[in-house]
């Protein structure tokens, strides 16, 4: 499926991924204004009154010339914000809404009301399945190499088998950090990547400086796979594990996803950071502009690039 006409503004087939705790209006904002389509969990946003701040500030900042811009609703059970954030979703109508955690039934007839689009969030062919036959207009496939929450399939292979069932818009993210990954995504049937490690140390993140830090020093070997953090498979700098006191050892084999107060003090996934597969090509904190120059200019440069064209016999 092709993108969206009304995708207007879009210079490059990206999303900003809405990532926990580090996506904000700033953020959006910019990534908006430079092409790409930019995100945030509504859970970030403390209250349903700091919500709705943040929505008129990027409601009332872009224009018909910039790239759409996308809430996230965590509709897992636990999230008993969810119907206010979803009647604050109704007044600011985000031209696209991405559900996470759960099924995305009871969001898509609210937002098709106003003419918005509904991604899923999946990580796995059982959830792509269960939320095509829910009618969203499209699918996020998380794979293996995402950070923050992550799958266990490799992407191509993903791609392939989703495109079987479900000839919506695909997004595809995992691990994939410079331009040409995202034509790489085009050209194995997404319509448009996914991109969350990238934009972390942009400057216009919620992350903190320790966080940036962390990022620009680690690899890929720095990195460990757990569902004992949040209670979902997610990859956790394995330094910001141990500075927040956590043994993997000692954490409980039964953790459960709880996101009945997800800033609170005491929940552990507010010590410890994640970075998906890609960390290793982060130097440093910059502008968001200047990341999106970089991911736009090595994607215009990968579809000049002439394709291999074997000899003949």
């Amino acid at each position: 499926m092709a993108i969206p006409d009304e995708w207007k503004g879009l210079v490059v087939p990206l999303i900003a991924a809405p990532m926990f705790l580090i996506s904000g209006p700033d953020m959006v904002i910019e990534a908006c204004r430079n092409g790409i389509i930019g995100s945030f969990p509504t859970p970030n946003a403390r209250t349903p009154e700091v919500l709705e701040e943040w929505l008129k500030q990027i409601s009332g900042s872009l224009t018909a010339a910039d790239a759409p811009w996308a809430v996230n609703l965590v509709v897992h059970s636990t999230n008993n914000r969810l119907p206010t954030d979803l009647e604050l979703v109704k007044k600011y109508q985000p031209p696209i809404v991405i559900t996470a955690l759960g099924s995305p039934k009871g969001v898509i007839d609210a937002v098709h009301s106003y003419g918005g689009r509904v991604l899923a969030d999946v990580n796995s062919l059982k959830f792509a399945r269960l939320a095509a036959e829910a009618g969203v207009d499209g699918l996020v496939l998380v794979g293996a190499g995402a950070g923050g929450h992550t799958g266990t399939m490799n992407g191509f292979a993903m791609v392939a088998a989703v495109r079987e069932f479900f000839d919506g818009i695909l997004v595809l993210g995992g691990g994939m950090m410079n331009g040409e990954s995202i034509r790489a995504a085009e050209l194995i049937g997404a319509d448009l990547a996914l991109m969350g490690t990238r934009f972390i140390p942009a400057e216009e993140s919620m992350a903190n400086d320790d966080y940036r830090k962390m990022l620009a020093d680690s690899t890929f070997e720095d990195l460990i796979l757990t569902h004992k953090v949040t209670g979902v498979p997610a990859y956790w700098l394995k330094q910001s594990l141990e500075l927040a006191g956590i043994s993997l050892d000692l954490i409980q084999s039964n953790t459960s996803i709880d996101f009945a107060d997800p800033k609170g003090d005491g929940r552990r996934w507010t010590k410890v950071w994640s970075a998906g597969h890609g960390v290793g090509s982060i130097r440093k904190s910059e502008p968001l502009a200047d990341i999106a120059r970089s991911l736009i200019d090595g994607y215009r440069a990968a579809i000049d690039k002439p394709a291999f064209a074997p000899p003949t016999r």
